[in-house]
């Protein structure tokens, strides 16, 4: 039996990842700030499939919150064999449009955080010659729109970098990048999305289907679906002023309203 935590795990892809991995049999660690809904989304997966789940309620914008999650993934007595960074949100409005204090605080979340909980989850791991690591990006980091798409660019950067420095000491890192998947993250950042035509949603579960199965082939970055790695392929290969100009015209088309 292996135990996985996961961050940003009541809603969206981070409860996907939780049902699924609780279907396979393994035992939860689930983070999240709402702690009565901790509660209630670890009995139901317990009662369902008969795993252990443990709550831990953490902000990750806040000091504390990422110590106490540091330190569940430094202890040895009870060692994480994945952890899934998924916890992020949007701000809704462009630069200088959006609070700074907003801005660091996605800045606290999507790259302190997610450096330093993989990096205590990694320590632990690499002493086991075991274990494995995704972080939650976007497509969003593949072209230049504000401080969101910057910071999920650092995740990528970040990720595959680590993987590249961890080859061969058993531990196994993978930047996971969907795009528009039907969770709460619009509706949380205000962010309207009848404007996105129904051919770019995605399913929560397919995506984490298809991220722990590039997992298990050894990838270090995952796209989780034939079109946005079209899409992905298309914007490496293009100069970059046409990508801007483009992600710049999609981002009023699609964005928030």
């Amino acid at each position: 039996m292996t135990t996985v935590l996961i961050t940003g795990a009541t809603a969206g892809i981070g409860a996907a990842f939780a049902r699924r991995l609780a279907g396979d049999g393994h035992d939860l660690v689930l983070v999240a700030r709402d702690e009565e809904r901790l509660g209630r989304h670890a009995t139901e997966l317990h009662d369902r499939h008969g795993v252990e789940v443990e709550v831990l309620s953490a902000d990750l914008a806040e000091e504390e919150g990422i110590e106490a999650v540091e330190a569940r993934l430094r202890d040895r007595e009870r060692p994480v064999h994945l952890l899934v960074n998924n916890a992020g949100f949007g701000n809704k409005g462009g630069y200088l449009e959006v609070p700074l204090a907003d801005e660091l605080k996605m800045l606290k979340v999507h790259c302190e955080a997610v450096l330093r909980l993989t990096s205590a989850a990694a320590e632990v791991m690499r002493e086991r010659k075991r274990g494995a690591v995704i972080n939650v990006a976007s497509v969003a980091a593949f072209v230049p729109r504000g401080t969101y798409g910057a910071s999920k660019s650092w995740v990528v950067q970040f990720t595959q970098g680590a993987a590249r420095d961890l080859a061969g000491s058993g531990v196994r890192m993978m930047a996971l990048c969907p795009g528009f998947v039907r969770t709460e993250f619009h509706q949380r950042a205000g962010m309207g999305t009848e404007n996105v035509p129904g051919w770019l949603w995605l399913d929560a579960d397919k995506v984490v289907t298809a991220a722990l199965r590039d997992l298990s082939q050894g990838k270090s970055l995952s796209v989780p679906d034939p079109r946005y790695k079209a899409m992905t392929g298309l914007m490496k290969l293009a100069p970059r002023r046409v990508v801007s100009r483009a992600s710049s015209s999609t981002g009023r088309k699609y964005g928030p309203k």
